[in-house]
């Protein structure tokens, strides 16, 4: 095979989200239909309208040792939790240089966040105003720096085949991982760590996301505040943690070994080019990015039998991506089994196509659909353009090769599909 169409694959994952402190937790929590979300208990959400908001199930200063976490972040530090369980996951005992196994001119890392250091920053202008020049950390310019996850994830693992961050508001996690999946395919790396997070919940975010009415306001109903495709939603509810992968050369996990959870297969690619937040009211930048996605991989739609949608619980976001679906694959797109995993986890902004994608590797795993939850009343046009995993988990087909895609979107209309195939 040349070495600019190699085969790529999934050998590790790792997450740290509003379910769990690991993919394990995670998965657990998604498969068995459970909320993340929370009250906000932090004297600021007094004066919020919105008072609702996913956390994290475990600080990460309970994985990272406290020195080092105070130097970081708080999406670096999400982003090392799940970049380090996701390493030793795919079998790497040390970083490159120290493990023969992995080359570190041949390692990169890929590690994308939507807003990046953003609490680091607000705090910092916080000390500055109270308490003056000298109290402001001279560690706060590599804490705010939107690649300082990416840069973190690559000396954790002595990654020097390049270190990149992507920025596409919530598209930016899954365009990590389709960044990393040309790396491995142009011959640039053999592995590639890669993966999104995102630490948001701070007043100003929710306060600004809260009065664009784009986040939910269900106060009173925090666990089933995140409904998808429920005709009573009403924005998204604001999540925070990280998703990673390793992803390798199929040959180089063979030569050593690896266990394989799933083809990496691809990636589609567009922008609407329509609003700066709106998505474009018939998926048709979606439709593209779908399209792309199949012109440019080997990929049978026959294989596809399910969606982790990117349905954040928005009016319009929800359908238009659906009807996405129904366009580029007619009635193919009556198999698929479609899950709103942000239903559980509140939407993770950059961090929500890491954490996705781990989800849809694991689907394809474990041949099951993690369910949606809280959809009490299905959207008409929804259940005409879709078949919605509700209730309770879906088993997938038990027998032959099968596939999933994985869809994010964000404001400024980046659209991104990676699709995952059984090995």
């Amino acid at each position: 095979m040349s070495p600019t169409n190699r085969t790529v694959v999934v050998t590790g994952i790792g997450a740290t989200t509003p379910l769990g402190g690991d993919a394990a937790s995670t998965w657990e929590g998604l498969i068995a239909g459970k909320s993340g979300v929370k009250p906000l208990e932090q004297d600021w959400a007094a004066d919020q309208a919105v008072k609702i908001a996913a956390p994290v199930a475990v600080e990460p200063t309970e994985v990272i040792p406290r020195p080092q976490a105070r130097r970081l972040d708080r999406s670096a530090q999400f982003a090392l939790v799940a970049a380090k369980e996701a390493w030793a996951d795919a079998g790497f005992e040390a970083k490159a240089g120290e493990d023969p196994t992995i080359d570190p001119d041949r390692l990169g890392a890929v590690i994308a966040s939507g807003i990046g250091g953003v609490t680091t920053l607000l705090d910092q202008y916080d000390v500055l105003k109270e308490k003056g020049v000298r109290r402001v950390s001279p560690h706060t310019v590599p804490m705010l720096m939107p690649n300082s996850p990416s840069a973190n994830v690559g000396l954790a693992v002595g990654a020097r085949a390049g270190v990149h961050t992507p920025v596409s508001a919530c598209a930016s996690g899954a365009e990590a991982i389709g960044y990393a999946i040309e790396m491995i395919r142009t011959g640039r790396a053999d592995v590639v760590v890669a993966g999104g997070t995102e630490a948001a919940i701070h007043p100003l975010p929710i306060a600004a996301f809260g009065n664009m009415m784009a986040m939910s306001k269900n106060n009173d109903d925090p666990q089933g505040a995140s409904r998808p495709y429920d005709t009573a939603r009403d924005g998204f509810v604001l999540g925070e943690g990280a998703g990673v992968v390793v992803l390798e050369s199929a040959e180089h996990a063979a030569k050593r070994g690896a266990r394989v959870y799933a083809e990496a297969v691809g990636q589609g690619i567009s922008a609407d080019a329509h609003d700066i937040v709106q998505p474009e009211p018939e998926g048709r930048g979606i439709s593209h990015a779908l399209q792309n996605l199949m012109d440019r991989n080997d990929l049978d739609p026959a294989e596809i039998v399910h969606v982790n949608a990117h349905a954040t619980s928005t009016p319009a976001g929800d359908i238009a991506e659906l009807k996405a679906l129904r366009k580029v694959f007619g009635d193919d797109a009556d198999h698929f089994a479609v899950s709103a995993t942000k239903s559980m986890t509140g939407h993770l902004l950059g961090g929500a196509g890491g954490v996705e994608t781990v989800a849809t590797v694991l689907a394809l795993y474990h041949r099951v659909a993690p369910p949606t939850i809280n959809v009490e009343n299905l959207d008409p046009e929804a259940e005409a353009n879709a078949d919605v995993v509700r209730g309770e988990a879906r088993k997938l087909p038990v027998e032959g090769r099968i596939a999933a895609l994985n869809d994010s979107f964000g404001f400024g209309g980046h659209n991104v599909v990676l699709a995952f195939r059984t090995v």
